[in-house]
């Protein structure tokens, strides 16, 4: 089975065992980190579905525990139909987004769609007064992610990104740690993604199911005949609808470099990429092999390479690895005898990602995965790409978002849309 998608189903299953372990250490959390679920009817809130594929009924699943969902979309009409039963049965069943979206009545909506329909979708919700929860990867671009920056900060919406590893103890542990200086001075950080299984092709193109909406399942992608292994979950090794492992893991772990280098409103300096671009027609288009090179502020180095997934900081004083199954080091195992003083540098603290989210819409605080730190993480893992796909080093200016001297590279923060499914914020 692959990696990201045992993951995916998994890590959800165990975060609350794992964490309900980890609060046996105080420090990780504050009393509040856990969200309460409704005592009554009159609190829960009103939900909307969109994309109801594997991980998007996932998160809409746990999104009910706070609230009632009273409407699903999704191009695929199995989807939409398995999820409505499985939400209760009296779910409406829409097709086109903007259906769900026109319910008065919805107050926030679960986005689970292929990432190159993020951006359309949460401008559209953002328009209309709902608040958002949005699986990871945020954009297909960055001047999407800077799109919807600037949409969120208009509308004064909550926003939540799906990167959970925000709301795991262990990374939280880590990111504090290296930020109050436990190894010293940050050097290096190694962030290994999962091999990728998008290796393949040509693929037989075939008839259109009659359940599916190809057309607006492409959406602003370029048009290409039906095949299989451009939909569903094998949608993430194609360029035209997703950025690969380089998006779909690291969005997850280059998600908490940022966190621990302390970057989530800045970027690196220069990106250097190398690896195996396909060569196949009709075959996937994302690289299978990569090794990707940042230089951030205060001479931090990142390395991105594939393997065992986890993250590697290593600092003058010592070295510290998170993953989802541990977190090692000396500086870890220090804390026994001196744990990190109660007025330490203090990072937002939670034990429930979608519990988050809903408190935040009901304070209308800011939620722990914004969208300002997702829109800077993916965007990372975006220029990671483009360094990859022209084959050379770039420079970044992150204050104007920008490469430094290429417009080749520069002109790839954006891609060509297609008519008439074009993203207007």
């Amino acid at each position: 089975m692959h990696p990201s998608r045992h993951s995916r189903r998994t890590f959800l299953k165990s975060t609350s065992s794992l964490i309900a372990a980890a609060a046996a250490t105080p420090y990780w959390y504050s009393p509040s980190a856990r969200a309460e679920e409704p005592r009554s009817a009159n609190d829960r809130l009103v939900l909307g579905a969109i994309g109801v594929g594997g991980q998007g009924t996932g998160i809409a699943h746990q999104a009910r525990r706070f609230g009632d969902i009273v409407a699903v979309c999704d191009v695929d009409r199995q989807h939409a139909e398995r999820a409505k039963e499985r939400f209760g049965g009296k779910a409406e069943i829409h097709e086109d987004y903007r259906q769900l979206l026109d319910n008065k009545d919805i107050q926030a909506v679960t986005i689970g769609t292929p990432d190159h329909w993020h951006t359309a979708i949460c401008i559209a919700a953002l328009k209309v007064g709902k608040d958002i929860y949005c699986e990871k990867p945020l954009t297909l671009t960055v001047d999407e992610g800077k799109q919807l920056v600037k949409l969120v900060e208009q509308t004064g919406r909550v926003f939540q990104v799906g990167t959970q590893q925000r709301s795991d103890g262990r990374f939280h542990q880590a990111c504090e740690m290296v930020r109050n200086g436990r190894v010293g001075k940050l050097r290096k950080v190694t962030v290994t993604l999962p091999r990728s299984t998008g290796v393949g092709g040509p693929f037989e193109t075939k008839p259109v199911p009659a359940h599916l909406n190809w057309d607006l399942w492409q959406g602003q992608a370029p048009a290409a005949d039906y095949c299989p292994e451009r939909c569903h979950f094998t949608f993430r090794w194609w360029y035209e609808y997703s950025g690969g492992i380089m998006t779909d893991w690291g969005a997850h772990h280059m998600d908490i470099a940022h966190w621990a280098i302390g970057v989530e409103d800045s970027g690196p300096l220069s990106v250097d990429g190398k690896g195996q671009m396909p060569m196949i027609p009709g075959g996937y288009n994302t690289p299978a092999e990569l090794t990707v090179d940042f230089l951030y502020p205060n001479d931090v180095h990142v390395h991105v390479n594939l393997g065992d997934e986890g993250v590697l900081f290593e600092g003058d004083k010592g070295r510290l690895y998170v993953n989802r199954g541990r977190i090692t080091g000396k500086p870890v195992e220090e804390l026994k005898d001196n744990p990190l003083p109660e007025d330490r540098i203090k990072l937002y603290e939670s034990r429930d990602h979608m519990g988050n989210f809903v408190e935040c819409v009901k304070s209308r605080a800011k939620p722990i995965s914004d969208v300002v730190s997702q829109h800077r993480s993916v965007s990372a893992c975006h220029i990671a790409n483009i360094s990859l796909r022209l084959g050379r080093k770039l420079t970044w200016d992150a204050a104007e978002e920008h490469f430094v001297g290429d417009s080749e590279a520069s002109a790839m923060l954006s891609r060509p849309q297609r008519s008439p499914y074009t993203i207007e914020a």
